[in-house]
């Protein structure tokens, strides 16, 4: 059974930077896709970014060239770095997993979210 654990949030300043760190026991790390997601209040959760097993990122509009996903499988980790970040990046963050390469899959394996405030 996959469990998530996300880490590194906190409060930064307008144009700061955090590193997210999400951390997933159990075996078969490598072969699930993984996401941020993010909920902020008054606004629907939104998928922020996403790497496929094989590396592929992809970025809601919002955070590109902002955000950077990558992966370290021998560590059974996923990162989200962020930088020049904006007050309305402020939200909690969630971990996310789904099997690669089902097109049906849905992301059903979640973090229990670390929260990022961004305020001066």
């Amino acid at each position: 059974q996959v469990q998530l654990v996300e880490s590194g949030g906190g409060l930064v300043r307008p144009g700061g930077s955090l590193r997210l760190s999400c951390a997933a026991s159990g075996s078969f790390f490598s072969i699930y896709d993984m996401g941020w997601y993010r909920q902020s209040p008054g606004k629907q959760r939104e998928l922020a970014a996403t790497i496929t097993s094989g590396g592929t990122t992809n970025y809601t509009d919002s955070v590109k060239g902002r955000f950077t996903i990558s992966r370290d499988n021998a560590k059974n980790t996923v990162y989200l770095q962020q930088t020049s970040l904006k007050s309305e990046d402020t939200g909690v963050y969630y971990c996310a997993g789904k099997l690669a390469n089902l097109s049906l899959a849905i992301w059903g394996y979640w973090g229990q979210g670390t929260q990022v405030t961004v305020a001066s």
